[in-house]
């Protein structure tokens, strides 16, 4: 079984690369999408997206980082990987799944489902410009409105020449709503010979095994259960029972807060702890009273200060 950390747009950084793959069991993970237009991207842009690129492609753990690249012209995308490959890319994966409205308004993303002929073309193009030792992969949705069209566009993604398929279980217009259909990702998997991964709604151990089960897929990736249950992965291929570990989750938390605020994002470091703390929350009632308290604080300073109180309360307690 491997264990892929899923792209997560605006969520998923080089930090919380760092911070989710350091707890194991992660096979690997995708970069944020490096969104591509028109013209070829200069050295610097890939690095800001993978800033792992200086560091072999991996994180501190070692876990292999994947580039991901958006984008409808097939000669922009080809282009744009060939450069990857230069600078050392493992893996190239395109994305055929983003459901934001504004990259699907501007042809990218889960919007390009609705022509498997178009998915076909990028992926050919990308496949053709790329040395053949890097393999060149794909993460799709079920479809843009359904999922009508979900058995053609798989099967487009082979023909096209791509290594792995990854399927999150849902549509665009379903979003993240559950369920996931995992059951579509099984009609897949019967369609196409290359591997295929399950994506979508695991939360849990429990969710792994039956997601794996009704896909038939022996390979998995997780996303947002990964931002609010690190150590996920390591359970899963353990099959282990962990208890949340809300102090090493604190001390990430403000780590997180400092290297945004040190790399000169210092009011974009307030929004980054929310979220995070805001998706734990909902899950873990732990966290709930922390959150609570600095949701609506817009100070930098104040929130740091409340975060170390907390965690020294924290490390007080054990």
């Amino acid at each position: 079984m491997k264990i892929s950390l899923a792209p997560m747009e605006g969520l998923i950084d080089v930090h919380l690369r760092d911070f989710i793959t350091a707890y194991g069991g992660y096979d690997h993970c995708v970069t944020e999408f490096l969104r591509v237009v028109d013209l070829p991207l200069p050295d610097r842009v890939f690095y800001r997206i993978c800033p792992e690129a200086a560091t072999g492609w991996k994180t501190p753990y070692g876990t292999p980082v994947h580039l991901q690249l958006l984008g409808s012209n097939p000669t922009s995308m080809a282009i744009n990987a060939a450069t990857a490959a230069r600078l050392g890319a493992p893996v190239i994966d395109l994305n055929f799944g983003c459901p934001a409205k504004t990259v699907n308004k501007n042809e990218g993303g889960a919007i390009l489902l609705r022509n498997p002929e178009r998915v076909y073309n990028i992926i050919y193009a990308v496949r053709s410009a790329v040395p053949d030792h890097i393999p060149v992969t794909a993460k799709m949705r079920l479809g843009y409105e359904d999922k009508s069209l979900a058995i053609e566009n798989a099967q487009a993604v082979q023909a096209a020449g791509a290594a792995r398929l990854t399927v999150h279980a849902r549509t665009k217009v379903e979003g993240y709503k559950p369920p996931a259909h995992w059951e579509w990702i099984a009609k897949i998997r019967e369609a196409i010979t290359i591997p295929v991964t399950a994506n979508g709604e695991i939360w849990s151990l429990e969710d792994a095994i039956r997601c794996r089960e009704i896909s038939g897929c022996d390979d998995i990736m997780i996303g947002r259960g990964a931002i609010v249950r690190p150590e996920l992965a390591r359970m899963t291929k353990n099959m282990l029972t962990e208890d949340f570990d809300w102090t090493h989750m604190l001390r990430n938390i403000v780590i997180l807060f400092e290297r945004t605020r040190d790399e000169g994002k210092s009011n974009y470091a307030p929004d980054r702890v929310k979220q995070w703390l805001g998706m734990l929350s909902k899950h873990h009632s732990v966290a709930q009273t922390c959150f609570d308290e600095i949701k609506r604080i817009k100070d930098k300073e104040e929130i740091l200060t409340i975060l170390l109180r907390y965690l020294a309360q924290q490390e007080g307690a054990q």
